[in-house]
């Protein structure tokens, strides 16, 4: 049974602060040992995936003098790199502490503002329970996907920001918030959305209010009221687009304008297909749906409860959900870490939902949760970790044939080699994939060097050819882009010189005449 009939949710009912004297001092400490006690598991490896080894060879790049997409490329905005450069100039480049505390500190104020905006709309429990929820579910994936460091978590608390400034009706903020989540990873601007139907809806309630209690009687103040709310709702769209403009074209204007643009948005076409491995992908992403379904059962039976029975106000919740899910699917890769970006709005439907149930199942929502949550953990405390040993193994031979100044190149998907051997890259493109558009399993008909990077063939011979590796590493083993299969590849080989020496688990470890 349902405590009361529900009442739509938006728009937002306003809470006294007053109300409750030391909530903040109390909730906030709460969450920060919630936050660290659930990222644990992020300390007990060097690393996690190849995302926070490409960050890590970025950031001491840049330290080194490198410019990002002229020297240093990848496929994502900047905010990220720049973020780990910093940790490293803070932490030192050794190891990946630093960004690890502030992954920590993301996941802290994502929860923070999710218990503001709850606590704003239903009340001080509401508030409490929506920032436990978050944090709970926020590490239910594989571990290698929810406790990396990785591009995900930073974006997630500038989508919360970019929510919590619409729902206060701080066009510029959230717009600015909006373009920090873009420049952490693109498929943040997805929240964009929800903040676009918010400004709309914020003059339609004061002039549907009018209406209401006027009548015919009044009408020419209800019409000024709504040429007012008009007005209103222009001047916040050009707040609101001054907001996203203005931190993405400093972006852009830091780094190479037009290496910006290519790199985030035209660049990418072929990477973003749907064609090769169709079943492997789709299998993959079933996999991450159940995952995040287990770690969200303490929300999701809520939420599929009052469903039945009635209808949600909080529709700008879930046009933020939607939004993420399309971002989740665009790209067609369904990596586990893309499905981090629909834990803030499911917490929040979830929080939403147990208002109106009766009291107990918050408890019962928070205890499903935190069983949940603890399997998780105890995954990431246990997890095996065969990849990292092979590029550590891997690292040891990079580094025993070579001095601290050469240059190797790493034809393989793991680019943390070249951190954890304390090598520079021999060539911009760390990874083979941007060479060959292979990535996530895909081994279909659009691998090859006709689907590289437009110019990066040109690019990458003319580097090997101004400063040769000292050693080159095959670590294809067996994948589409191999020597076999790549003939500029297997010409780097053979008209470098290079002879093979040793293999490490499979790799090819090849060096320049004899050493």
């Amino acid at each position: 049974m349902l405590a009361e009939p529900f009442a739509p949710l938006s728009p937002p009912r306003s809470v006294s602060v007053a109300a409750a004297p030391g909530y903040w001092a109390r909730l906030l400490p709460a969450l920060a040992l919630l936050a660290c006690a659930t990222r644990l598991p992020s300390f007990v490896r060097p690393l996690w995936n190849p995302d926070e080894g490409y960050l890590a060879v970025q950031a001491r790049l840049l330290a080194g003098g490198g410019e990002l997409y002229e020297t240093v490329v990848d496929r994502k905005p900047p905010l990220v790199p720049w973020l780990y450069r910093a940790a490293f100039a803070a932490w030192g480049d050794e190891s990946l502490a630093g960004a690890r505390v502030l992954a920590i500190g993301a996941q802290f104020l994502t929860a923070a503002l999710l218990a503001s905006l709850a606590r704003r709309r239903w009340g001080d429990g509401a508030g409490r329970t929506a920032g436990v929820l978050y944090l709970l579910a926020s590490v239910g994936l594989n571990p290698e996907d929810a406790q990396a460091a990785g591009f995900e978590v930073f974006m997630l608390p500038c989508t919360a920001a970019a929510m919590w400034a619409a729902d206060r009706r701080r066009w510029g903020l959230a717009g600015a918030a909006v373009a920090l989540a873009f420049l952490a990873k693109q498929t943040g601007g997805a929240v964009l959305v929800p903040v676009v139907w918010l400004l709309w809806r914020s003059g339609v309630g004061g002039v549907a209010g009018a209406v209401g209690a006027r009548g015919v009687v009044g009408a020419g103040r209800v019409l000024g009221t709504g040429r007012a709310a008009g007005a209103g709702r222009r001047g916040g769209a050009v707040r609101l687009a001054a907001g996203v403009a203005g931190p993405v074209l400093a972006a852009a204007a830091l780094t190479d304008p037009s290496g910006f643009v290519f790199w985030t948005l035209t660049g990418s076409g072929a990477y973003a297909s749907f064609t090769g491995s169709e079943l492997h992908v789709l299998f993959r992403g079933l996999a991450n749906t159940v995952l995040l379904g287990v770690a969200c059962a303490g929300l999701l039976p809520p939420v599929v409860r009052v469903l039945r029975v009635a209808r949600t106000g909080a529709a700008d919740l879930w046009l933020w959900l939607s939004a993420s899910a399309g971002a989740v699917v665009l790209g067609f890769h369904f990596f586990g870490h893309y499905f981090l970006q629909l834990t803030p709005p499911l917490a929040l439907l979830g929080t939403a939902a147990l208002q109106i149930l009766p009291a107990e199942r918050t408890a019962k929502a928070v205890l499903a949760s935190s069983c949940a949550c603890s399997l998780f953990v105890a995954w990431g405390l246990l997890a095996p970790r065969p990849e990292l040993a092979h590029a550590q193994r891997l690292a040891d031979a990079v580094r025993t044939r070579t001095e601290p100044g050469d240059r190797v190149l790493l034809w393989g998907m793991h680019p943390e080699t070249y951190w954890l051997a304390d090598r520079a890259p021999a060539t911009r493109y760390l990874t083979a994939g941007l060479l060959t558009n292979y990535s996530g399993g895909r081994n279909g008909p659009h691998v090859g060097e006709k689907y590289a990077v437009d110019g990066a063939w040109d690019i990458f011979r003319a580097e090997l050819a101004a400063r040769p590796p000292a050693v080159v590493v095959d670590d294809s083993r067996g994948k589409p882009y191999g020597p076999d299969r790549v003939p500029g590849f297997r010409r780097v080989l053979s008209g470098g010189g290079y002879e093979a020496v040793g293999s490490v688990g499979g790799a090819v470890v090849y060096v320049k005449g004899e050493r």
